[in-house]
């Protein structure tokens, strides 16, 4: 009998746990048309372009529109399709994981060819994105307290400080030759 009552009391929780964890996997950190647009990307710079996009997308909802420009949500609606929802929790660790999704992406493409004439391009564009980033986390971060909030926003300026430092890793971008006509 004791044995019997261990084993539901064990089976009860993995299956809690299980369920849980299923739920957590449900949400994807990016919407079906970012997603889609991705897929299209296969060029590095026009990639982070669209992570960059979908990290600022977060921001506006997290930021509750103060700094949107309606007439720009509503000309992205068809292209990027409707604002992320979620609790900030949620968004915020979409930034994290499409933070991490960068970092795999650049290293990919490094890894494969350090000489990639793309990369620097892709590098800028990121940098620039995590330089605002951090500016917007330190903001939240202020205002936030939840736990997961906290560690979301930990994390992802820390993925942002990682950013900026690989940039001195890249060869930087070739300036075209510009030279005049005899």
């Amino acid at each position: 009998m004791y044995q019997k009552s261990l084993f539901l009391a064990l089976f009860t929780l993995v299956f809690i746990f299980s369920a849980t964890d299923i739920n957590a996997q449900k949400r994807d950190h990016f919407s079906e048309q970012e997603s889609e647009l991705i897929r299209e990307m296969q060029e590095i710079d026009f990639r982070m372009a669209v992570f960059v996009k979908a990290i600022d997308r977060r921001f506006i909802v997290l930021n509750k529109s103060e700094v949107a420009n309606e007439k720009q949500i509503k000309k992205d609606l068809e292209t990027w399709g409707e604002l992320p929802k979620g609790t900030n929790a949620q968004l915020l660790k979409d930034i994290e994981r499409i933070l991490n999704e960068a970092i795999n992406n650049i290293d990919d493409v490094a890894a494969r060819d350090i000489k990639n004439k793309l990369l620097p391009k892709a590098m800028k564009v990121l940098v620039e994105s995590c330089k605002k980033s951090l500016l917007l986390l330190t903001s939240l971060d202020e205002k936030l307290t939840d736990k997961a909030e906290k560690d979301a926003i930990i994390n992802s300026a820390e993925y942002c400080r990682e950013i900026i430092d690989a940039q001195t890793k890249i060869p930087e971008e070739e300036k075209p030759n510009k030279k005049g006509k005899n």
